[in-house]
């Protein structure tokens, strides 16, 4: 019994460690990196806080946003913003889609319709209404609002009143790029 065990141990070290060598790495799929979309806005700067007049506290309309890097796949752009700080969980302020590919940005305050001029489409944000609701956090600690822009090899047919869960439901498995711009905003 005794010798027994020395070479149960041994043979438990060798199992352990089969497969531990410099080529287990080779049975490792590759990592793909996703394109990156550059994501500017002329209002504010990446991290840092959003003028009021994009607020609930100022005139409440859009910032103008522009990017680069679409690849050449990319079908259409959806844009979301959202404020992950939210007390509730994560609150959508604002849902584009259908953006052409080759446009290179959205104007400064865009109505609130559904249907914008040039055929982008505005979904319903957490505020139940389409277009776009500026940041309105809570008095206290500094919210972030983060605008994602994803680049998709697809336009969503979607109805009218599409929200978030619908569009990113259409979006699954077709993007092919995509940005962040963060700003802050405190009360």
């Amino acid at each position: 019994m005794k010798t027994m065990l020395p070479v149960v141990a041994l043979l438990l070290l060798v199992s352990l460690t089969a497969g531990c060598t410099e080529d287990a790495g080779d049975r490792t799929p590759p990592l793909t990196t996703m394109p990156a979309l550059e994501v500017r806005s002329g209002a504010f700067a990446n991290g840092t806080s959003i003028p009021v007049r994009y607020t609930c506290d100022g005139e409440d309309i859009s910032p103008p946003l522009s990017w680069s890097g679409v690849p050449d796949s990319a079908e259409s752009l959806a844009l979301i913003m959202d404020d992950p700080d939210a007390p509730g969980g994560t609150f959508t302020h604002w849902i584009v889609f259908n953006i052409s590919p080759e446009e290179n940005g959205l104007a400064e305050g865009l109505p609130r319709e559904q249907q914008l001029p040039g055929g982008p489409r505005q979904g319903n944000s957490s505020f139940s209404t389409a277009g776009y609701g500026g940041p309105c956090p809570p008095r206290g600690a500094a919210h972030h609002y983060i605008f994602h822009l994803y680049a998709l090899n697809v336009s969503p047919d979607l109805p009218k009143t599409s929200d978030r869960p619908a569009l990113e439901a259409e979006m699954q498995g077709h993007i092919v790029a995509e940005g962040v711009l963060v700003g802050t905003y405190r009360r």
